[in-house]
C-alpha cells in the first residue's frame, strides 16, 4: 500500500518519504493530511500512520454515504468495479499473451521457461489486483454524484430487471412448458416445493393465496414458505408494498 512503499519496513524516520506519502494521500483518496507533521512526532510508527490514514479515509466515504444514500453509493461502487475490473482483466490477458510469445527465450539462460511463466504471471496478477484496488478507491475517494429521483428510480428499475432476468431464466429443458404461457419462475419451481406456479386453476388455489404478478406464481401472504425465491428488489409478497429487501428480506 502506500504506507509499505513510503515508508520501509525497519526503516528509520529519516528515511521516510513523507513527501510522496502526503502527494500520494491526495491523489488517491483526495485529502489534504499532514503526513510530514505525523512523522515529525515523537515515537511515531508506520502502522500508526497507517492507521490515521485510513480513519481519515473512512471518515469521508462515511460523509459521501450520508450524503448520497447507501443504496446510491453501493450502485456507485458496483458499477464501477465492474468496469474497471473487465478492463483490467482484459490488459492483463493481453499482458499474458506477450509474456507467453516470449518466455521460450529464458532456455537460453539456463532457466525453465514454464517456472519462469508461473512466477512472472503471478507477479503480473498481483500488480493487477493491487493497481485495482487503488484506481477502485481513487474513484470513489474523488467521486461527485449528481443524479435525481427520477434518474434513480430509472437505475433501480434496471437493476432489479437485470437481476429478475438472470433469476427467472428457464433451463432449455424446460422451453417446451415455457412456450405454453408458463412464467418462467414458474417453471423454475423445485418439485416438491410449497410453491404453486401460475398455470394453477384459481379454484385449485387453497383460501386466501394470491396470484403474485411479480413473481408469477400463487402465494399465501401470510406464510413466506410459499413464496418461494423472491428478487430483493421486487414487491414483498406480503403485501405492504415495501420492496422485499425492505421487508421480509431484510438482514
Amino acid at each position: 500500500d502506500m504506507v509499505s512503499r513510503c515508508i520501509p519496513e525497519k526503516a528509520y524516520a529519516e528515511q521516510w518519504d513523507t513527501d510522496t506519502l502526503q502527494e500520494d494521500a491526495a491523489r488517491v483518496l483526495g485529502l489534504q493530511l499532514p503526513v510530514k507533521e505525523w512523522a515529525a512526532e515523537e515515537g511515531i510508527a508506520d502502522e500508526e500512520i497507517r492507521e490515521r490514514l485510513m480513519k481519515e479515509s473512512a471518515s469521508k466515504m462515511a460523509a459521501k454515504t450520508a450524503n448520497y444514500g447507501t443504496e446510491l453509493m453501493r450502485m456507485a461502487e458496483k458499477s464501477l468495479l465492474l468496469q474497471l475490473l473487465d478492463q483490467a482483466w482484459k490488459e492483463h490477458l493481453l499482458a499474458l499473451d506477450h509474456l507467453r510469445q516470449g518466455i521460450g527465450l529464458r532456455a537460453y539462460g539456463q532457466k525453465d521457461p514454464l517456472n519462469e511463466y508461473k512466477r512472472e504471471a503471478f507477479d503480473m496478477f498481483e500488480e493487477m489486483l493491487n493497481n485495482l484496488r487503488e484506481t477502485v478507491t481513487s474513484v470513489m475517494c474523488h467521486l461527485e454524484l449528481s443524479v435525481d429521483a427520477d434518474e434513480l428510480a430509472a437505475m433501480e428499475q434496471a437493476e432489479y430487471a437485470n437481476q429478475e432476468m438472470h433469476e427467472t431464466r428457464s433451463d432449455p429443458a424446460f422451453a417446451d412448458n415455457a412456450g405454453q404461457g408458463m412464467h418462467p419462475a414458474a417453471v423454475m419451481q423445485p418439485a416438491g416445493s410449497n410453491v404453486l406456479s401460475a398455470a394453477t386453476d384459481p379454484a385449485d388455489a387453497p383460501p386466501g393465496w394470491v396470484l403474485d404478478e411479480g413473481l408469477g406464481r400463487w402465494v399465501d401472504p401470510g406464510d413466506p414458505e410459499t413464496w418461494g425465491k423472491v428478487p430483493r428488489n421486487a414487491a414483498c409478497p406480503c403485501g405492504t408494498g415495501k420492496k422485499f429487501k425492505h421487508c421480509h428480506g431484510k438482514v
